[in-house]
């Protein structure tokens, strides 16, 4: 077969790959959904809309258990987002402080912010999580004896509870560790991001007459995002995929969520794929949010 220049060539090669590809995947399915059928094994959607029977201790959204199993897996995506969002946002803000104080002058501030980060770092997050909530039920007391910060807020073995809003044992475990884990990552990117700003930014807003604090906020860190926008995104993704981890304290998110209809159900091939599916729409709509966000804030060449 004869081309007459290489993009022709380019593109019938990319449609033959393609097209072995689609055809690869047409017979496993196939293949697998005739196994499947021949040893009586259920596949297809349509358990999605029997009653799922999960339990689901707590939620950010109303469950019941004799509602549809895409109910029940609703619940545990906003689940796992509410996580998810908590941890971004307490991770960034105090990523921020932990890496302005580690460029510090003063020794006790840097130390403090080295320790966190090389803490949090090189130990493996599940570690924390576990260490924390058991360490909950060893400190903390009882419900009757509950510690009290303010009017609102206590502290005990139940939970913690700011105006009538309870967090429980296993929620604020959860945010307490992967916080403190995805600290040390956020700290780190925005010392890198601060410290690439050139030295002249710096003395051209003290020669302005601004002072250290304005000079970050209006000089430095805004020229920094431009630089940290993009390790940080992926920093967030990893908050959603380290949320799976979860489970080993027994917060209900959208992965303990599919397993338990997976077991009820025994559709595992479709648990599976709503699985992958899901984290991969999380994930990219984190990056297309990161792209949005860092295209508004980069530097436009004329």
């Amino acid at each position: 077969m004869r081309f007459r220049n290489a993009r022709q060539r380019d593109l019938w090669l990319q449609g033959l790959l393609v097209g072995t590809l689609a055809l690869l995947l047409f017979l496993l399915v196939t293949t697998t959904v005739g196994n499947l059928e021949r040893r009586g094994i259920p596949i297809g959607p349509d358990f999605l809309l029997d009653p799922s029977q999960v339990v689901i201790s707590e939620s950010l959204l109303e469950h019941d258990p004799s509602a549809a199993t895409w109910r029940a897996i609703v619940v545990g995506i906003g689940n796992t987002v509410w996580v998810s969002l908590w941890v971004i946002a307490m991770s960034t803000a105090l990523g921020l402080l932990i890496g302005l104080a580690r460029m510090s002058e003063h020794p006790l501030a840097r130390s403090t912010a080295r320790v966190w980060i090389e803490v949090a770092r090189n130990f493996p997050p599940i570690v924390i999580l576990i260490f924390l909530y058991s360490l909950w039920w060893r400190v903390l007391p009882p419900v009757d004896e509950a510690w009290t910060f303010g009017q609102g807020i206590t502290l005990s073995m139940r939970g913690l509870v700011v105006g009538g809003w309870e967090l429980s044992p296993e929620f604020s475990s959860v945010i307490i560790g992967l916080t403190i884990y995805t600290t040390g990552f956020v700290a780190e990117i925005i010392r890198a991001g601060i410290q690439s700003i050139p030295k002249g930014q710096w003395e051209a807003a003290h020669a302005l007459g601004l002072r250290r604090g304005k000079t970050l906020r209006r000089v430095i860190i805004p020229q920094a995002l431009r630089v940290v926008v993009p390790p940080l995104n992926s920093q967030y993704i990893n908050v959603v995929k380290n949320s799976t981890l979860v489970i080993a304290v027994g917060y209900p998110d959208f992965l303990a969520v599919m397993n338990t209809i997976i077991s009820k159900s025994s559709h595992s091939i479709e648990g599976v794929a709503i699985i992958l599916g899901v984290y991969l729409a999380l994930n990219l709509a984190l990056s297309a949010l990161a792209n949005w966000y860092n295209r508004r804030v980069s530097l436009v060449v004329r």
